[in-house]
């Protein structure tokens, strides 16, 4: 299983560096490249689990190689959060900010959207609600 995971976390990580190198900002600048990064792999992820849970045949390997792998991988919570501390050291506090929060709002409405168009998409529905 560690095998499935690792081979999917050198896709998805292998995604990010080309990311990264592709869109470079200085240390004063927003991080493009790793807000992309979180709120794309939040979208995947919302739809791959529904798509793993709803729609396709249960496997042994899906979550571990895709979700785990590929998307842990791909998304970077730490650089997320060492991206922050540099802009509040370099003095960015309102950028800083903005970029900690819209991560995480944008992020959970990129999480809810592929949740609800893969469900559209897919033609299931929501899942029952739980009785409490």
């Amino acid at each position: 299983m560690a095998l499935v995971v690792a081979a999917g976390g050198a896709v998805g990580g292998g995604a990010r560096y080309l990311l990264n190198e592709a869109w470079q900002t200085g240390p004063s600048g927003f991080p493009w490249a790793t807000f992309v990064e979180n709120v794309t792999g939040c979208l995947l992820l919302g739809a791959l689990m529904v798509l793993l849970l709803d729609v396709w045949p249960p496997t042994r390997y899906g979550r571990p190689f895709l979700g785990v792998g590929v998307l842990g991988g791909f998304t970077t919570f730490s650089t997320y959060t060492a991206e922050t501390d540099a802009l509040l050291r370099h003095g960015q506090v309102p950028l800083a900010l903005t970029y900690f929060f819209a991560s995480l709002a944008v992020g959970l409405l990129a999480t809810w959207a592929g949740l609800n168009l893969t469900r559209a998409a897919a033609g299931v529905g929501r899942p029952p609600r739980r009785a409490s």
